[in-house]
C-alpha cells in the first residue's frame, strides 16, 4: 500500500509541477536576450583567459624545448578548448560570430601548408595547389600567381596570405587547429591508437629536429598571438555596447529566433552531420574535429554542453563562478510546458550520451578508433550521440512555433539527409 502511496504522490507532484511551469509567469524577452548576451560575454572571455594561458606555456616552450614543456602546452590547448567549445551555439543564429569564426576555428586543414608532412600525405592535390607549400620551410613562396616575401612569419601574414590562401578553406593558417597541428604534428596512426607525435625538438634551435626550428617557433607564437587578438575582438562585441549584442536586442523576436537557430543547427546539421555521421559513414579519422590531438570527444560533449547551458541560462565559468539569468528555456516553460519537458529530457539524454562518448575515449580507445570500419562497439557508442542530437532539434523545432516566432532555417547535412551523396 505505501508503494502505491508514493507512487500516488509521486505522480501528483510531477503534475503540479508542470501545472506550475505551464502557469508560471513568462520572462520578458528583453531578459532572455540579456542572459543569453552576458554568457555569450562570459564564454568568450573565459575562451581568452585559457588562451592566454596557452600562449604563456607556448612562451615557455620555445624558451625551453622539452618534453615537459610541450606537454604543458598540449594540456593548456585542451584546456582552452572547453571554454571555447560552448561559444560554438552562438554560431549559426549570429552573423557576427559566424562571419568570425572560420578564423579560429576552421577544420579540416591541409596541414602542408604551414610545416613538413609524412610522406604518406603525398606530394600535390588537384584541389589545392599550395597542398605542400611549407610556408615554416620557404621564406619565399607564391600565392595567386605572385611572390611572396614569407622571409618573417607575422600574424599579418598568416592571416591575410596563408588563410583559406586562393580560396580554398582547407588553406587552415589560423585558429585552435593549426596551433594544435603545430603542438602534435600529424596522427599518423589512422583507427589504431595514438595521437600525433611531434617532439619537443621541433622547436630546439640547437638540437633542431624537422628543420626550421626558429620558423617552426615564430610560426606557433604567431598564431597563438593571432588567436588572442581574435578572441579579444569577440569578447568586444558582446560587451554592454558591443556589436553582436545590439545586433541581437535590435528586434526580440530575431533575437529569441537567433539563440533557437544557434541550438538546432548546431545540434543538426553541424554537429550530428558535418562532425560526427560524415566521418562515421567514412569510417575516416580524418574527419574527425580535434584530430591532431585525439581531443574530439571533448570538443563534442562541449558543444552539446554549450547547447544546453544556452537553454537553461546558466554557465559555470572557468573560475567556478556562475552566470545565470532568464531563459529561452524559461520562456518556453511558460508558453508550452510539453514542449519543455520535452526538450529539456532530451537535451539532458543527449548529454549523457556524449558523456558515455568522453568517457570511452578517455579509459577505452579514442574517437578516430571509435568510428573506425568493423568497430561494431564503437560505432553504436557515436551514433548513439549523434541520434540524441537529431531527437533533440524536434522540440527545438517545436519550441520556434509555440513562441510564435515563424520559422527558422536550421542547418541539414548531406550525411544526415541524403547519405548516398557522400558516396558518390
Amino acid at each position: 500500500m505505501s508503494g502505491t502511496l508514493n507512487r500516488m504522490l509521486l505522480a501528483t507532484a510531477f503534475s503540479v509541477s508542470i501545472v506550475g511551469a505551464a502557469l508560471a509567469e513568462a520572462p520578458k524577452k528583453s531578459e532572455v536576450l540579456t542572459t543569453y548576451a552576458d554568457i555569450a560575454h562570459a564564454k568568450y572571455s573565459d575562451s581568452l583567459l585559457t588562451a592566454q594561458a596557452l600562449d604563456a606555456a607556448i612562451d615557455a616552450l620555445i624558451a625551453n624545448p622539452s618534453e615537459a614543456t610541450l606537454a604543458a602546452a598540449r594540456a593548456a590547448w585542451i584546456a582552452s578548448r572547453v571554454p571555447y567549445q560552448q561559444t560554438e551555439v552562438y554560431r549559426f543564429g549570429n552573423a557576427i560570430v559566424d562571419d568570425w569564426e572560420g578564423k579560429v576555428n576552421a577544420w579540416p586543414l591541409d596541414e602542408g601548408l604551414i610545416d613538413y608532412v609524412d610522406a604518406s600525405y603525398g606530394a600535390e592535390s588537384d584541389e589545392n595547389g599550395l597542398y605542400t607549400m611549407n610556408v615554416i620551410a620557404n621564406t619565399s613562396i607564391t600565392v595567386n600567381g605572385s611572390p611572396v616575401d614569407a622571409s618573417s612569419i607575422t600574424p599579418a601574414l598568416i592571416a591575410e596570405t596563408l588563410h583559406e590562401a586562393e580560396e580554398i578553406e582547407a588553406n587552415v593558417a589560423t585558429g585552435y587547429h593549426a596551433i594544435e597541428f603545430l603542438l602534435w604534428g600529424q596522427d599518423l596512426n589512422g583507427t589504431g591508437p595514438g595521437a600525433g607525435t611531434r617532439p619537443a625538438t621541433d622547436f630546439d634551435t640547437t638540437n633542431c629536429t624537422g628543420g626550421n626550428c626558429d620558423r617552426r617557433a615564430e610560426y606557433l607564437k604567431a598564431a597563438s598571438a593571432l588567436l588572442i587578438a581574435d578572441l579579444e575582438e569577440m569578447v568586444a562585441n558582446w560587451e554592454a555596447d558591443g556589436a553582436a549584442r545590439a545586433a541581437l536586442t535590435e528586434d526580440e523576436d530575431k533575437g529569441l529566433s537567433a539563440i533557437l537557430t544557434g541550438m538546432g543547427s548546431l545540434s543538426y546539421g553541424e554537429l550530428a552531420g558535418e562532425r560526427m555521421k560524415l566521418g562515421l559513414l567514412l569510417n575516416d579519422p580524418e574527419e574527425e574535429h580535434d584530430c591532431f590531438a585525439d581531443n574530439t570527444h571533448n570538443s563534442h560533449f562541449y558543444d552539446q554542453v554549450g547547447i544546453r547551458n544556452i537553454y537553461n541560462g546558466h554557465y559555470k565559468r572557468v573560475d567556478g563562478s556562475v552566470i545565470s539569468g532568464p531563459s529561452i528555456g524559461d520562456l518556453v516553460a511558460a508558453t508550452d510546458a510539453n514542449i519543455h519537458e520535452d526538450l529539456t529530457a532530451k537535451l539532458d539524454a543527449t548529454t549523457t550520451a556524449m558523456a558515455i562518448m568522453k568517457a570511452r575515449a578517455e579509459s577505452i580507445e579514442a574517437y578516430d578508433q571509435m568510428i573506425g570500419e568493423g568497430n561494431a562497439e564503437g560505432n553504436a557508442v557515436v551514433q548513439a550521440a549523434i541520434d540524441g542530437l537529431v531527437e533533440q532539434t524536434r522540440p527545438i523545432e517545436r519550441a520556434v512555433a509555440a513562441l510564435g516566432l515563424g520559422s527558422i532555417e536550421i542547418e541539414g547535412s548531406d550525411s544526415l539527409d541524403n547519405p548516398n551523396a557522400v558516396f558518390q
